[in-house]
């Protein structure tokens, strides 16, 4: 590998914004999530599955997916970057509201409470395959009816994970967090550096 440049498999802003942040060259590779011929991933839960297991392998598949996407375009052979963050409140996964009614559920379940967050990070390059899964805490303090509504009325919970952006104005409701603060966001930017410097020093 002669540079440091990658793919970022994902249409997550933020995702593209944490890369940048830590000055990481990157092209984004984005996979399908729609018609007509269906998605690359889909994102279902396996009966039976943990939400640790299940994030994981959801980012492995898309990095797969990813790879096979730059062989079949015979795209420059670059390192290529999956991630996925699961929202977990007493082991139910939460993911992105579709509506409204989702939101104000996933608020109102979160409130008060401590919930999990794994983000699964996961690099492929040719046959070679690096990855790991970040865990957070995050406490919620007490919601109003009120409180949960005005935040739902807004944009911001619909593209998220658990319906709530900590970097936005849900950040007024955490009162604490255990973990890493970017691994909320979407990417562990530690644990993302770690991975790109394994990559680079064994020269996979």
């Amino acid at each position: 590998m002669s540079q440091q440049k990658i793919y970022l498999a994902s249409k997550s802003p933020r995702r593209r914004e944490l890369l940048r942040q830590i000055g990481i060259a990157f092209e984004v590779l984005l996979l399908r999530d729609a018609p007509p011929r269906g998605p690359d991933v889909t994102e279902l839960v396996l009966a039976g599955e943990q939400p640790e297991d299940y994030v994981a392998r959801v980012t492995q598949e898309k990095a797969a997916a990813a790879w096979s996407a730059i062989m079949a375009r015979h795209l420059p052979a670059h390192p290529v970057l999956a991630a996925d963050t699961t929202v977990v409140i007493d082991q139910t996964i939460l993911g992105k509201p579709a509506n409204q009614e989702q939101a104000l559920a996933m608020l109102s379940a979160l409130a008060g409470k401590t919930h999990l967050v794994f983000t699964s990070i996961a690099i492929q390059y040719h046959d070679q395959h690096l990855q790991c899964t970040q865990r957070s805490e995050v406490s919620f303090a007490p919601l109003t009816d009120a409180e949960i509504r005005a935040y739902c009325a807004t944009t911001e919970p619909y593209d998220k994970a658990g319906g709530y952006g900590i970097q936005g104005m849900a950040a007024r409701y955490i009162s604490h967090i255990n973990g890493s603060y970017s691994g909320i966001m979407g990417l562990p930017l530690f644990e993302t550096a770690e991975l790109l410097a394994h990559l680079k020093k064994h020269k996979i």
